[in-house]
């Protein structure tokens, strides 16, 4: 047992040899010495940075939770009788959404984005994914990341009113005025998860009776895929692993198509959306098997 002791276990500190009256008035002295001084101004600017990181955290969770919200609703347009009811409710929830990318870019003002990137990149890629669905659904294309950068470029003047026009450098110091840019990154994955969500689409209103809208969904994540595959394994490490989900949903599309035009006219209408739904898991057990 002294051997245990002796080598180690109840060793004595360095500083237990001073008395104990000299460490106290050491550690006053050294309380307003330049460094200690140095250290705990980084310290409090560490710990504002963490809260921030925190804050942003939080915003781009309501962000994600909202956009979500927005994608359902668009989802109900296959089976809705009156579209235009549902595009005015998805614009005013995107709205909302923007509102909390506002708070978002209030947070990075005077920041380097990039230090705090990782906190936000979910939400964003979540906004990006309801933007981009609503706009297919209007004009049957894919809108592009300077058209959702001019929406988050804000300038809120001193009675309140949010203005979404782009200000000049004189008005900045009048009205504050924010804005967020979109990485590629964040838009590439966005654009990747939207694909999923037009392949529900896709079979959706396939049940519901629809039958040009499977082709022209087809015919859109053909352009999507064509353009992610030259960007290959060039590109960011998540944008290669959201190309095999991507090839999976316009598999999916093309099925549907195909026992569109060869079967179509066999199978009732009522009955489409049970064969799809098969062939799809079918789909899904050999991609699992191999």
């Amino acid at each position: 047992m002294s051997g245990k002791e002796g080598s180690g276990g109840f060793r004595k500190r360095k500083h237990d040899n001073f008395p104990h009256n000299q460490r106290r008035e050491g550690k006053d002295l050294n309380s307003s010495s330049p460094v200690m001084l140095a250290f705990k101004s980084f310290q409090q600017e560490l710990d504002a940075r963490h809260d921030k990181y925190e804050r942003l955290v939080k915003l781009s969770r309501d962000i994600t939770v909202e956009s979500k919200r927005t994608i359902f609703l668009l989802h109900r347009i296959t089976s809705a009788p009156d579209m235009e009811e549902i595009l005015t409710e998805s614009e005013i929830k995107l709205d909302g959404v923007r509102q909390k990318i506002l708070q978002v870019a209030q947070e990075l003002s005077g920041e380097d984005m990039h230090q705090f990137h990782r906190a936000i990149t979910t939400g964003l890629q979540e906004y990006v994914e309801a933007v981009s669905f609503q706009h297919f659904i209007k004009t049957r294309s894919l809108i592009s990341m300077d058209e959702i950068n001019k929406q988050l470029i804000f300038s809120t003047e001193e009675n309140g009113k949010e203005n979404k026009t782009p200000p000049s450098d004189a008005q900045d110091k009048q009205c504050g005025t924010w804005s967020l840019k979109l990485t590629p990154v964040d838009y590439l994955l966005g654009v990747a998860d939207l694909t999923g969500e037009l392949m529900r689409m896709c079979i959706n209103s396939v049940g519901n009776g629809d039958i040009d809208t499977p082709f022209e969904v087809s015919q859109f994540l053909r352009q999507v895929y064509d353009g992610f595959s030259f960007i290959g394994n060039t590109g960011p490490y998540e944008v290669s692993k959201k190309l095999y989900t991507l090839k999976q949903s316009l598999a999916k599309v093309e099925n549907a198509c195909y026992a569109l035009k060869v079967r179509g006219s066999e199978i009732p209408k009522h009955m489409l959306a049970d064969v799809f739904s098969v062939k799809t898991e079918m789909i899904d057990q050999e991609e699992g098997i191999s």
